[in-house]
């Protein structure tokens, strides 16, 4: 099952390559999402078998993160038939700057998309810390045409900017992984290989200054592609560039991928007693990634670059629960969750508002509720959901870790926690209220009515949420603390 969930977007990919039309190519692209969502939803049903030689074998981190990214795929897939429509070919002129420009062609935009599925499926699917290596190199790779769609000098300048800071980061974690294998050298008895299942149970004999060292290169390395501040630099720019539907998929599905990076290191680490010593960076990059985006959301006048900005502040969260530990790595992979469904809507909604508005200013994209009802209303409780007020998902998950500080001692950091929430949520709330509120600029036509490929899928990531925080089924939380607790929860 394992190799097929693989196979199902590449060959996705090879024919969105070889059809002439665009119309079975957007097919082509729907249906290789409902069978991936297809085959993940059987993988709770019947475990699957280790393939290719136990290279890919799924553990219960990697299974969340894979639901996540199918899930996610699946909506901004039906969501990208409308807009691969609208969008059409031909020269278009840049409302920003004027200037002509064309798309890339739709194949290769639909190719891309596909592999960047493959590409995250290797990572959450495998526990072999180089093929993990391998599969977030493919993901940089696969997702940076997607990030230069729209082949302007901005997004151009948006793609080299992600392509050349992840690489960095990508080398750095290369060298993470050398480290992790130094750490394990013994003439006597040689790892047979790089993958967790083996490493755990050496990792009380291994070297720990070796292990440390490669955690601090791992966590710089993943941190990057996370967008842990203060490497998060390519996250603004490219999220705010790239077509929203590849917005979303990065923020909700790329991330977690680089997390799931982060969270293997730590296990290793955990396993050889030294969990204090990641954890203690984890708390201060989740901190200050916080800190940061509090500062750069207030004020903050593009309403992409605003969503980017809070997916910096939510990896930090994810860092920090992960980093207290106890009951905060259950709130911290609800959090995941929650995060990646909220965020994905937001991004594909705020597609609509740019669709129509033809701006990412926060100062001209006003009257929503009059102009666009559906999208104003999503857009309001995506708000809603994202800053953690209930009775969405988030608000469960960040009161979990807040209470796993209070009950761990750390205060300072508890407090620190309180006062970037409550700056971030006043500064999302003056820039959501001010485009939600107010009357339609003369300049903007508001249509008829909405598609539902447009607001059908951003309302059921949002649905979703919402049923999370209301009612968290016992399967479900019995899954989540099987994650937790792989990851020393």
């Amino acid at each position: 099952m394992l190799d097929a969930l693989l196979l199902v977007p590449i060959l996705a990919a090879a024919l969105s390559l070889a059809l002439p039309a665009d119309r079975p190519r957007r097919a082509v692209l729907v249906v290789a999402a409902m069978l991936h969502t297809a085959l993940v939803a059987a993988t709770f049903a019947h475990p699957p078998a280790p393939a290719f030689g136990g290279l890919l074998e799924l553990d219960a981190p990697g299974q969340l993160f894979l639901t996540l990214a199918s899930l996610l795929f699946l909506a901004a897939a039906i969501y990208a038939t409308g807009y691969l429509r609208a969008e059409g070919g031909g020269a278009k002129r840049d409302f920003q700057d004027g200037a002509v420009f064309q798309n890339a062609p739709e194949r290769i935009f639909t190719a891309c998309l596909c592999l960047f599925l493959a590409s995250m499926t290797l990572v959450a699917t495998t526990r072999n810390l180089s093929v993990l290596w391998v599969g977030i190199e493919a993901t940089t790779l696969s997702s940076a045409p997607l990030i230069y769609f729209h082949r302007h000098r901005r997004s151009l300048e948006a793609t080299w900017k992600y392509l050349l800071i992840c690489s960095v980061g990508i080398a750095l974690a290369l060298l993470g992984n050398i480290l992790f294998s130094v750490a394990f050298y013994d003439p006597a008895s040689p790892l047979p290989s790089m993958d967790i299942a083996a490493m755990l149970p050496r990792a009380a004999l291994a070297g720990k200054p070796w292990l440390k060292a490669a955690f601090i290169f791992l966590l710089v390395g993943y941190g990057t592609k996370m967008g842990l501040a203060p490497m998060h630099n390519w996250l603004p720019d490219a999220h705010s560039q790239s077509p929203s539907l590849v917005s979303a998929l990065l923020s909700g599905a790329l991330l977690n991928c680089a997390f799931l990076g982060i969270l293997r290191a730590h296990q290793v680490l955990g396993a050889a007693g030294i969990a204090d010593f990641s954890g203690g960076l984890l708390v201060l990059f989740g901190l200050l990634s916080m800190g940061v985006a509090a500062v750069f959301i207030v004020g903050q006048g593009d309403y992409k670059r605003l969503l980017a900005y809070s997916s910096v502040e939510h990896m930090g969260i994810l860092a920090l629960g992960v980093g207290i530990g106890g009951g905060a790595v259950f709130g911290a992979m609800l959090h995941a969750a929650c995060h990646s469904l909220t965020k994905g809507a937001l991004f594909l909604v705020s597609g609509n508002i740019l669709a129509l508005y033809h701006t990412r200013s926060c100062h001209d994209a006003r009257g929503l509720a009059r102009a666009l009802p559906v999208t104003g209303a999503l857009w309001l409780a995506g708000f809603l959901a994202i800053c953690g007020s209930p009775p969405f998902g988030l608000f469960v998950s960040e009161l979990l870790i807040l209470r796993a500080m209070f009950a761990a001692g750390a205060i300072a950091a508890a407090v620190c926690y309180l006062v970037f929430l409550a700056v971030i949520f006043v500064g999302m709330s003056v820039t959501v209220l001010r485009m939600v509120q107010g009357p339609v600029p003369p300049a903007v036509h508001p249509p008829v009515s909405e598609p539902v490929v447009s607001w059908g899928p951003p309302f059921a990531l949002l649905a979703l949420v919402l049923v999370l925080g209301l009612f968290l089924p016992a399967p479900l939380q019995a899954f989540l603390s099987r994650v937790a607790g792989a990851i020393g929860g």
